[in-house]
């Protein structure tokens, strides 16, 4: 009686120790992950950091970022005002935009309503920014300590790494559509699920989870989908064992989430390709913006060792640096690919990496800013249907998490070994007669092998560290246009025109100024891809090109005033009718004074209104 007695208690006691313990575990992970996130948003922060006090300042890719202010400004009007999300007329007046057709964002637009609202524009743009660098971060932190490896410290790594590669930023500096990209691993948690059951569960998850990235980016969407086909086809040949005992489950959710996202996207997506200003192809050629052979050893701009001069030769722009991950990291990572080669993962991860890295290349292959007479790997699917449409510079951002995921493997696989390590030498230390000292490895062996990791990982990705997102001065909003002087001389159904009038994709001040105060006038013209025409659906930048935008273009870029005559004038009152102008307003320019001689000899003499020269044309138009 007695011994059982005790055999409870001590059967309680152990049940409570273990809760206890379990307990214990959990709140230091929670405690972990809480500091994992503040790092992540600290860092988002510090890349931001140049642009969050300065209104008056922009990242050098300033027609992209003025591109989703607006975009970010329209989502907000949208859900306001109760208005079609997938078009507006608020400028390209009076044609409009699809939107849908263009990299709306409103998965972050919708969201960010309220802060649009009480901040305005920018605000809204870089915590956009920085929800989606640390967001993107932190979900591939949760999916690798969740579903790949134990160390937390190798998730937390790569995780960092995922968010803030140099790719990651050079995209930050004016692409958010790229960089919104923490949807990415739980679609992929999703469609790579070990587990064989609740097939009818997980696939309507998936369906909703793609839906939504469509409305956060479909190049995202579009390179996940080439990247796990190629990865699924890497893998069902390493382990077709198991490829074949998971497939049954994987083909189930990958059949129920295509069912659920057509039905969740039929609308949206019919829109896109068939509603008012859709378009066909792209207004560029995507065989244009290749990456150089070199750029994969150099240092990016925004990179703590980086610098102007050689990038610019080595990428087609600024915003295109995705391929910077410097020798070091590629040895490291090559390293680790040898020694875990065994691995039907890892195979498949390195088949990844060097199939986007080679489609990068281009069709020509160049090494130092030089043209090589070599053929580039994307030759043979440049006419493939989706990689055709896809900027050959963008192929390493798929890279990006595939190194990632070598570098966590790698940290589970030093610190078990340690941990492993540590225990034996403790087991053969009590078999030699001496007395077992708990946590003697910790000298020998164990400690020494993950500090010499981690201190090797750490010092081959400190090089790739971001600086905070350069920037460059901006005109301000004149305030006839800020302070809202402008209603009174704009009656429904008209239009105010910034100076110079959009031309292409160059002319974006009354973008700019529309985005930063909400959405309040109508504009012609903007920064978006649209239809050539009415009855010609290829792609171009921006709207049709008129005779006025084009003359005013030339003088802002210039500085020279041309010889006006009754022709000219003639022409401006067409385009200004066509424009359904009310007036005409020129905020700050680099060539100012020319330009608003030349309007002035086009429309006589403009006035001087709170920091702007204004036309009113009400009268000629009408």
């Amino acid at each position: 009686m007695v011994r059982r007695t005790a055999a409870r208690l001590g059967a309680r006691h152990v049940s409570r120790l273990g809760a206890l313990r379990a307990w214990s575990t959990r709140r230091r992970g929670g405690l972990v992950d809480a500091a994992v996130v503040l790092l992540y948003l600290a860092a988002a922060g510090h890349v931001t950091s140049g642009l969050w006090l300065h209104r008056d300042r922009m990242t050098n890719a300033g027609n992209d970022m003025i591109l989703f202010e607006w975009m970010l400004a329209r989502a907000a009007r949208a859900v306001t005002h109760l208005e079609n999300p997938f078009y507006s007329t608020a400028l390209n007046a009076p044609d409009g935009i699809n939107l849908m057709a263009n990299t709306s964002v409103l998965g972050l637009g919708v969201p960010l309503t309220p802060v649009t609202l009480l901040l305005g524009s920018q605000h809204s743009y870089l915590l956009a920014v920085v929800l989606s660098l640390a967001g993107t971060a932190t979900a591939w932190y949760l999916f690798l300590s969740r579903r790949l490896v134990r160390s937390r410290l190798g998730a937390a790594v790569s995780g960092l790494f995922c968010g803030f590669a140099p790719g990651m930023i050079s995209q930050a500096t004016g692409h958010l559509h790229m960089i919104a990209q923490f949807l990415v691993p739980a679609i992929l948690a999703v469609v790579f699920d070990r587990r064989t059951d609740r097939v009818l569960r997980r696939g309507v998850l998936l369906g909703v989870l793609v839906g939504y990235q469509v409305f956060l980016g479909e190049e995202v969407l579009a390179f996940l989908v080439l990247a796990c086909g190629v990865f699924t086809v890497g893998y069902a040949v390493s382990a077709p064992r198991n490829a074949r005992r998971l497939a049954p489950a994987f083909l189930g959710r990958l059949g129920v989430g295509t069912g659920v996202g057509v039905v969740l996207l039929a609308y949206p997506l019919w829109f896109q390709f068939f509603g008012p200003g859709h378009y066909r192809g792209l207004p560029f050629d995507p065989k244009a913006y290749p990456l150089d052979l070199a750029s994969f050893t150099a240092a990016s701009r925004q990179s703590i060792t980086g610098h102007e001069s050689v990038p610019g030769m080595l990428s087609p722009n600024l915003t295109e640096e995705n391929s910077f991950f410097g020798l070091a990291l590629i040895v490291l990572c090559a390293v680790v690919a040898i020694w875990l080669w065994r691995r039907p993962l890892v195979r498949a991860l390195v088949l990844c990496v060097l199939i986007f890295a080679a489609l990068s290349l281009g069709e020509n292959l160049r090494l130092g800013g030089e043209v090589l007479d070599l053929p580039g790997p994307y030759r043979l699917v440049s006419g493939v249907p989706l990689i055709d449409l896809a900027v050959p510079a963008r192929f390493p951002l798929i890279c990006v998490p595939a190194l990632a995921i070598l570098l966590a493997l790698s940290f589970d696989e030093v610190f078990r070994r340690g941990a492993a390590d540590g225990r034996t030498g403790d087991v053969a230390a009590a078999g030699g007669g001496a007395v077992p000292v708990p946590g003697a490895g910790v000298a020998g062996g164990r400690v020494p092998i993950r500090l010499l990791w981690t201190g090797a990982v750490v010092a081959v990705l400190l090089p790739l560290a971001p600086t905070p997102l350069h920037t460059r001065p901006v005109w301000p909003v004149p305030d006839f246009v800020a302070n809202g002087e402008w209603r009174s001389y704009v009656p429904p159904g008209r239009t105010l025109v910034a100076v110079p009038p959009t031309r292409g994709s160059e002319g974006t001040a009354g973008m700019y100024w529309s985005a930063r105060t909400g959405l309040d006038f109508t504009a012609p013209g903007g920064y978006f891809i649209g239809p050539t025409g009415p009855d010609d659906p290829q792609a171009r930048w921006g709207a049709p090109d008129r005779p006025t935008a084009i003359l005013l273009d030339r003088v802002a870029a210039t500085g020279e005033v041309p010889s006006i005559g009754d022709v000219e004038r003639r022409q401006a009152i067409e385009d200004l009718r066509h424009w359904r102008a009310a007036i005409v307003v020129q905020g700050g320019l680099h060539r100012g004074v020319p330009v608003k001689e030349t309007l002035d000899q086009l429309l006589g003499p403009g006035r001087d209104i709170s920091g702007a020269w204004v036309w009113d044309v009400r009268a000629l138009v009408d």
